[in-house]
C-alpha cells in the first residue's frame, strides 16, 4: 500500500505566510495488533529498528486492568511477530508506557510497576529473535514514585531510563540510570549539576553512537531556566555518565516545555517543545543542536502549524553523521478531523521541512503523531507512527502507520514542494522580498542566507525545470 498525498495543488500560490508544500512520505503498511481491545491504546510508543518495529499498548489487559503489552513486527511484511508480556505483568503496571529497540534487544518501559514500591517503575529487556523476556531492569536506590521507566533508549549494549519523578534533588527532581543490556548490571545514575525540585529531568530520553562513545540525552520539561516550566535537556557523555552540556533555546519561554521530547543520532540532537507558541498558542516547535557544542542550529517549524497543533510532542532523527532526517509530531492537528494528528520530516542540514506524513485513514481524534521513530542510512529511511486513540478495532484501541521516509533529491529552488521548478516558485519568492522574519522557516530564502532577494529569484530562474 504506497500512496503519495499532495497537501497543495501543484502550482499553488501563497502571498503571505506559509509556502504550500507537498507531502512525499509514502505510506506503507498500517499496524495493528491480532488481538486488539478497547482502550489498549496501541501506538503509545514506538520505535524502530533494522526490520524489526516495536509498539507499546500500555492499557492492554492481559495481566490485568491497564496492565500493558507490546508487540512486534516485521517491517518488511507488517506482519506481527511476537506480543511481549513481562513474566511478572500485573495491573495497572502500565508495561509499555515506553519502548526502544537496538541489536536484537528491545527495552520496554512500566513506569507504574511496584517492586520498589508504589509506582516506583521498572524496565524489560526482551530478545526480538525469540520474543523472550531477557532481564528486568530496577535502578539500586529506586523507591515509590519515581516512574523509573517513564523513558527508555538503547544503542549499542547500553540502556537508558529515566525515572521522572524520582527526588535526588528535591520533590520530582527526577533522574535517568545507565544500564548494560548484556548483564543487565547499573553503570551509573545520572543527576544533572543545577537539578531542582520538579524539574521532572528524566521525561525524555536517548541516546546515540559507537559502543564506548555514546552520547545521552535527557528531558528536564519542567525545568525552569526560561520562566517556569520552559524546560531544558541535557548532554550526558554515557561512558562516564559526567555532564557535557545543557540545551536551552535561544528564544525558550515560560510554558513551552522544552524537554518534552528527545532524540540524538550521531552529532545532531532534537528537543520538542509542543507547547512554544510562534504558530499560535500551543502550536508548538523543536529545535536541532549540534551534540558535540551544544550549539542551537535550528529551529524547527512547519509551514502549516497552527494554535493547537502540539508540534513537537514527539521527535525522533536517524541517518548517517550529516545527512539525517528528523521526523516530528503534532498530535493534535486537524487535517484529518479535530485533533486527528500529523507528522513532518525534515532536513537536519539545512533545517528545512521535506514532507507533511498524513494517513490514509485518518480521523478525527486519532492523535496520529503522539509517538515517532524513524530508522536506517540516508536514503533508506523508514519512520513509524503511533495513533493510540484511533478506533479500528474497537474504541481507542491505537494503530500504527510504516511510512518511507526517505528524503528526495534536496531542491531548495522548489519553493512550494510540487517536485518542479517554475514561474509559480518565482512569483512567490518576488512575493516574498526582504529579510526572513524566522531564518529557520524561510522557504523563499533558497541560498539560506536569510534574506529573500536577487540572488534567490536568479537561483530559483536558472533551475527551472523537474526536481533531481
Amino acid at each position: 500500500m504506497r500512496h503519495l498525498m499532495l497537501l497543495a495543488a501543484a502550482g499553488a500560490v501563497v502571498l503571505s505566510s506559509g509556502a504550500a508544500f507537498a507531502d512525499l512520505g509514502d505510506q506503507l503498511a498500517k499496524l495493528l495488533a491480532d488481538d486488539g481491545m478497547a482502550n489498549d491504546n496501541f501506538g503509545h510508543s514506538v520505535a524502530i529498528n533494522g526490520t524489526i518495529v516495536i509498539v507499546g499498548a500500555w492499557f492492554a489487559d492481559d495481566n490485568g486492568a491497564e496492565s500493558g503489552a507490546a508487540y512486534l513486527f516485521d517491517m518488511t511484511t507488517g506482519k506481527q511477530i511476537a506480543k511481549l508480556l513481562p513474566d511478572d505483568g500485573a495491573a495497572g503496571h502500565v508495561f509499555g508506557g515506553s519502548v526502544a529497540i537496538g541489536n536484537a534487544i528491545a527495552i520496554v518501559g512500566a513506569p507504574l510497576d511496584d517492586d520498589n514500591g508504589t509506582n516506583a517503575g521498572s524496565a524489560y529487556l526482551f530478545d526480538t529473535t525469540t520474543g523472550q523476556q531477557i532481564a528486568k531492569l530496577l535502578p539500586k536506590d529506586g523507591a515509590a514514585e519515581d516512574w523509573f521507566g517513564q523513558a527508555v533508549a538503547i544503542s549499542g549494549t547500553t540502556a537508558i531510563v529515566g525515572a521522572r519523578a524520582d527526588n535526588d534533588n528535591g520533590l520530582r527532581s527526577g533522574s535517568a540510570y545507565l544500564f548494560d543490556t548484556a548483564t543487565g548490571r547499573q553503570m551509573a545514575k545520572l543527576l544533572p549539576d543545577d537539578g531542582a525540585e520538579f524539574d521532572e529531568f528524566g521525561y525524555s530520553v536517548a541516546i546515540s553512537g559507537p559502543p564506548g562513545d555514546e552520547i545521552a540525552i535527557i528531558g528536564a520539561n519542567h525545568d525552569d531556566d526560561n520562566g517556569s516550566d520552559s524546560g531544558s535537556a541535557y548532554l550526558f557523555d554515557a561512558t562516564t555518565g559526567r555532564q557535557i552540556a545543557k540545551l536551552l533555546p535561544s528564544d525558550g519561554e515560560a510554558l513551552n516545555w522544552f524537554g518534552h521530547s528527545v532524540a540524538i543520532s550521531g552529532n545532531t540532537a532534537i528537543v520538542g517543545a509542543f507547547l512554544d507558541n510562534d504558530n499560535g498558542a500551543a502550536s508548538g516547535s523543536a529545535y536541532l543542536f549540534d551534540a558535540t557544542t551544544g550549539r542551537q542550529l535550528f529551529k524547527l517549524l512547519p509551514h502549516d502549524g497552527a494554535a493547537g497543533d502540539f508540534f513537537g510532542f514527539s521527535v525522533a532523527i536517524s541517518g548517517v553523521t550529516g545527512k539525517e532526517i528528523a521526523i516530528v509530531g503534532a498530535r493534535l492537528d486537524d487535517d484529518n478531523g479535530l485533533s486527528s494528528g500529523s507528522a513532518y520530516l525534515f532536513d537536519t542540514t539545512t533545517g528545512k521541512q521535506i514532507a507533511k506524513l498524513l494517513p490514509d485513514d485518518g480521523a478525527a481524534d486519532d492523535r496520529f503523531g503522539g509517538s515517532v521513530a524513524i530508522s536506517g542510512a540516508a536514503g533508506n529511511e523508514f519512520a513509524i507512527v503511533g495513533a493510540q486513540y484511533d478506533d479500528d478495532n474497537s474504541i481507542n484501541t491505537g494503530s500504527a502507520y510504516l511510512f518511507d521516509a526517505a528524503a528526495p533529491g534536496m531542491c531548495p529552488w522548489d519553493v512550494n514542494g510540487d517536485g518542479v521548478v517554475n514561474h509559480h516558485d518565482l512569483v512567490e519568492v518576488v512575493h516574498n522580498l526582504g529579510p526572513c522574519d524566522d531564518p529557520d522557516n524561510c522557504p523563499w530564502d533558497v541560498n539560506g542566507d536569510g534574506i529573500v532577494n536577487g540572488r534567490d529569484v536568479a537561483a530559483v530562474a536558472t533551475h527551472f525545470g523537474p526536481c533531481p
